[in-house]
């Protein structure tokens, strides 16, 4: 059972090449799947085909998790144009974002004002420790 691909640029066979390899998939491993009859050079020859027949293409897609057309229909150049016009020079995907939404400056100034109030507290409590000890002393005389 083989069907018409309305694309003749879609080569399937090297379509399931990149969906395989994008799930980290073997070739021995999806020929295990597709049963005993498989194996891995077989793989390799249906990734050369340009045309899959429908029945094989189903098992494979059930075993790899994707629509039939996925592989069917997927074009790559296509795909390159939507990524190459969808993503710009200022565009971030997963990326480090360089510009950062505060100032600098005003963090160190933060980060200042947190130390001092830090070393404020810090001397009160020096303080009151000096107090008690005082008062301790005090109470003893030596």
């Amino acid at each position: 059972m083989t069907h018409t691909t309305p694309n003749p640029k879609i080569h399937e066979g090297r379509n399931l090449k990149r969906f395989r390899e994008m799930l980290g998939m073997k070739q021995d491993v999806l020929a295990m799947e597709l049963g005993s009859d498989w194996n891995q050079q077989k793989v390799s020859l249906l990734e050369q085909k340009e045309r899959i027949d429908s029945d094989i293409l189903e098992q494979v897609s059930a075993i790899l998790k994707m629509p039939v057309e996925a592989i069917r229909n997927y074009d790559e150049e296509q795909a390159v144009n939507i990524i190459a016009n969808t993503f710009n020079d200022s565009s971030m995907l997963n990326a480090v974002n360089n510009n950062p939404t505060f100032h600098p400056i005003d963090k160190l100034i933060q980060l200042h004002e947190e130390k001092i109030a830090l070393y404020e507290r810090i001397l009160k409590e020096k303080d009151e420790m000096m107090g008690r000890l005082e008062r301790l002393i005090g109470g003893n005389n030596f």
